[in-house]
């Protein structure tokens, strides 16, 4: 990507965007999640069987099922430390995830980063990674 392409600031209206679809993930509101993504929404999970890319949920419903189920498998999800950019037709996140498992009550507590598209003002794709955390 040349230099050019690089937009190393959110228009206002990204920007708004994004403030409402990261506060609604913090607030556990999927209505407001919805709102902020197209009708055919697709969703490249961190994780999941399908090589090689984890596990891809597509559109409002199909996300909405996604969302209620890490609701039974993460407690107190929690986004914090996010920083949003834009490159070219792309808009990545980064950001810190903090959690309890309910299985267990163990502690999650992993960076990542999400590869966003928007199209018509909502987005339509989320790319999602975080870093593997691993006892050694």
């Amino acid at each position: 990507m040349a230099d050019s392409e690089l937009t190393p600031e959110l228009t206002p209206e990204l920007q708004a965007l994004f403030r409402r679809f990261g506060k609604a993930f913090n607030a556990g509101d999927v209505d407001a999640i919805l709102e902020c993504v197209t009708a055919d929404f697709q969703w490249i999970m961190a994780r999941g069987a399908s090589a090689p890319y984890g596990r891809v949920v597509e559109g409002r419903e199909a996300l909405r099922a996604a969302l209620d189920e890490r609701r039974r498998e993460l407690a107190e999800v929690r986004f914090s430390d996010a920083q949003v950019f834009a490159a070219g037709d792309r808009v990545i996140g980064t950001f810190r995830m903090t959690a309890k498992r309910c299985a267990d009550g163990a502690a999650v507590d992993v960076r990542g980063c999400d590869i966003c598209t928007v199209h018509n003002g909502l987005i339509s794709s989320k790319d999602s990674y975080w870093k593997q955390v691993v006892e050694e």
